[in-house]
């Protein structure tokens, strides 16, 4: 883990990593450890009802990730909490497309629906390889407040071969992969990176902060 040479996180939510058995928890928990956030890490229905704000990380499936959400009732309760209730979530990865209306991966799958938008593989027909693993530059359509004190075209750390597609009005960031992929989206409570921001040394952490200092 990098030093750390920038302001505390001042949120005193009550923050919950969302575990449907997919998420990148280890490496999720130790950001948030380094950043000094109180969190808990739960798949316990009353737990996330109870929470103020959400991390939702992913690694795997669609189609699987999907699927444990539904069946441990976590979608049910976890979209009305963020879609009724607004309260602020950030996802990670598999955690952002799995907010879209649906999924190509391994056959067609329904999302969650919170941002209109589909999930489709990567074109790799100008040659890049699949999964689009390693460090990336991300270009910011907006810094504030997610993108805070980093520069543009900062590298981040992306492993993926699905990408998120949807109107531009949701875009915050986007990485050149041969084509442009959306690397960042916002709508209203929602945030969410294709990136790793918890692997992704000292910009990761200043991400993961900013949106925590936003709660």
């Amino acid at each position: 883990m990098v030093n750390s040479n920038y302001s505390p996180v001042k949120t005193q939510k009550n923050l919950v990593v969302v575990d449907y058995g997919m998420g990148n928890l280890r490496s999720v928990a130790n950001a948030l450890k380094f950043l000094k956030v109180d969190y808990e890490v739960s798949s316990e229905i009353e737990e996330i009802k109870q929470a103020d704000a959400y991390l939702l990380p992913g690694v795997g499936s669609f189609s699987n990730a999907i699927e444990n959400l539904h069946t441990s009732g976590i979608s049910e309760v976890l979209t009305h909490q963020v879609t009724k209730e607004k309260k602020p979530i950030m996802g990670i990865c598999l955690g952002m497309q799995l907010m879209a209306n649906e999924s190509e991966e391994g056959g067609r799958h329904t999302g969650l629906n919170w941002i209109d938008g589909n999930v489709r593989k990567i074109d790799s027909s100008n040659k890049c390889k699949l999964p689009h693993v390693g460090w990336n530059n991300v270009k910011f359509t907006k810094k504030e407040p997610y993108f805070n004190k980093i520069d543009n075209s900062s590298d981040f750390y992306f492993d993926h071969s699905y990408q998120f597609e949807c109107n531009s009005k949701y875009v915050l960031a986007t990485c050149d992969y041969g084509i442009d992929i959306v690397a960042a989206i916002n709508f209203e409570n929602i945030f969410a990176v294709q990136f790793h921001p918890e692997k992704s040394q000292s910009n990761g952490l200043k991400l993961i902060r900013n949106f925590l200092n936003t709660l």
